[in-house]
C-alpha cells in the first residue's frame, strides 16, 4: 500500500486586460494574470491559516516560487513564516506557457542558486516540490490546484543497548549524502562526503535503552540507492565509546529507512526496516 505525502496549494485567480489602445487589443501579449496562491496545509484543512503549512505536524518555514517563461527565469518569491502573506504569494503572469517552480521546507541554512537552479540547506529537513505547468490566455481558468510532493529521504537510527555514562553525542556519517534540490528537475544535488550529523545525548538517557533515536533527512531521486553509514557515540572528552557500521542502505524519495541495535556492545548488530508510513515497505538485513 502506498502512501503519499504532500501539501495543496489552490491558485485563485484575476485577471487583469489589455489597455484599450487597438493594437494592443490585438497583441495578447500584453495580457497577464494576477494569481495568488492560496496555500493550505495539514493536507485537509477546508481553508487556510498563516504557517498551517505542515507534515508530520510540524510546520513548513520557507516558500520559494519561481516562475520560468520559455526557460528563463522572469520572477520569484520567497516567503518566511514570520510574513504576514506566508503561504499565499501572487504572481503576475504573462500571458503564454509557464513552469512556476514551488519548494516548501522547514531546512535550516537555506541558500538559493538561480544561476546553478538549486536550493541548498545546511541541515536539510522535510521538503515539499512542484513543477506546476500553466498557459496564460484570456480564458485561463480563475482556479487551479497544485499538489507538492515529498523531495527527501529519512534515516532513522534507533539504541538498543544500554546508554553508559558520560555519553556526550552520537553522529550519524553516510558517506554519501543530498543537501540540496535542483527545482528545475526536483532531484538532488550538493552531495557531501562523509559528512557527520551529530545530536547531543542528555544524561537522563544514561541507562536507559532502546529510547534514544535521532534521524536525519537528504535529498533523494525517485530510483532507489544506496550508501554507507557509520554511526560513532563518543564522551565528554571525545572518545569513541561506541561504533556500528552498515553497508549499503537504501534510499529512496518519500521513504523512510530504519535502522535499530546496538551501539556499544555486540550482539547482533543493526537491523533494517523501511517504514510504510511514507511510502512503499521494505525490509531486510545484513
Amino acid at each position: 500500500m502506498k502512501t503519499k505525502t504532500f501539501i495543496g496549494l489552490m491558485a485563485v485567480v484575476a485577471m487583469t486586460g489589455c489597455s484599450e489602445g487597438a493594437d494592443e487589443v490585438m497583441n495578447q501579449d500584453c495580457g497577464k494574470v494576477m494569481t495568488t496562491f492560496a496555500c493550505q496545509g495539514d493536507f485537509g484543512n477546508a481553508t487556510f491559516t498563516r504557517g498551517a503549512l505542515t507534515a508530520d505536524e510540524k510546520s513548513m518555514t520557507d516558500l520559494w516560487v519561481l516562475d520560468y517563461v520559455g526557460g528563463t527565469l522572469v520572477q520569484q518569491l520567497h516567503q518566511v513564516s514570520t510574513d504576514a502573506d506566508f503561504g499565499t504569494p501572487s504572481l503576475n503572469l504573462d500571458y503564454g506557457a509557464h513552469h512556476v517552480y514551488f519548494v516548501a521546507s522547514r531546512g535550516e541554512g537555506a541558500t538559493l542558486s538561480t544561476d546553478a537552479h538549486k536550493i541548498t540547506w545546511t541541515k536539510p529537513l522535510d521538503t515539499f516540490y512542484k513543477d506546476f505547468t500553466i498557459t496564460v490566455n484570456a480564458g485561463t481558468s480563475s482556479a487551479h490546484s497544485v499538489t507538492l510532493e515529498r523531495a527527501v529521504t529519512k534515516l532513522t537510527i534507533t539504541v538498543n543497548d544500554v546508554i553508559p555514562s558520560g555519553i556526550a553525542n552520537i553522529s550519524i556519517i553516510p558517506t554519501t549524502w543530498y543537501y540540496g534540490i535542483d527545482y528545475l528537475t526536483g532531484g538532488p544535488t550538493d552531495a557531501q562526503v562523509s559528512a557527520p550529523r551529530t545530536i547531543n545525548v542528555g544524561s537522563n538517557y544514561v541507562g536507559t535503552s532502546g529510547v534514544v533515536k535521532t534521524s536525519i533527512y537528504g535529498f533523494s531521486a525517485a530510483t532507489e540507492w544506496t550508501t554507507d553509514v557509520s554511526v560513532v557515540a563518543k564522551n565528554g572528552s571525545s572518545d569513541v565509546i561506541g561504533t556500528a557500521n552498515i553497508t549499503d542502505a537504501p534510499f529512496v524519495v518519500n521513504r523512510v529507512t530504519n535502522y535499530a541495535g546496538n551501539l556499544f556492545v555486540n550482539a547482533g548488530g543493526f537491523s533494517l526496516a523501511l517504514s510504510a508510513d511514507w511510502s512503499n515497505e521494505y525490509s531486510g538485513s545484513w
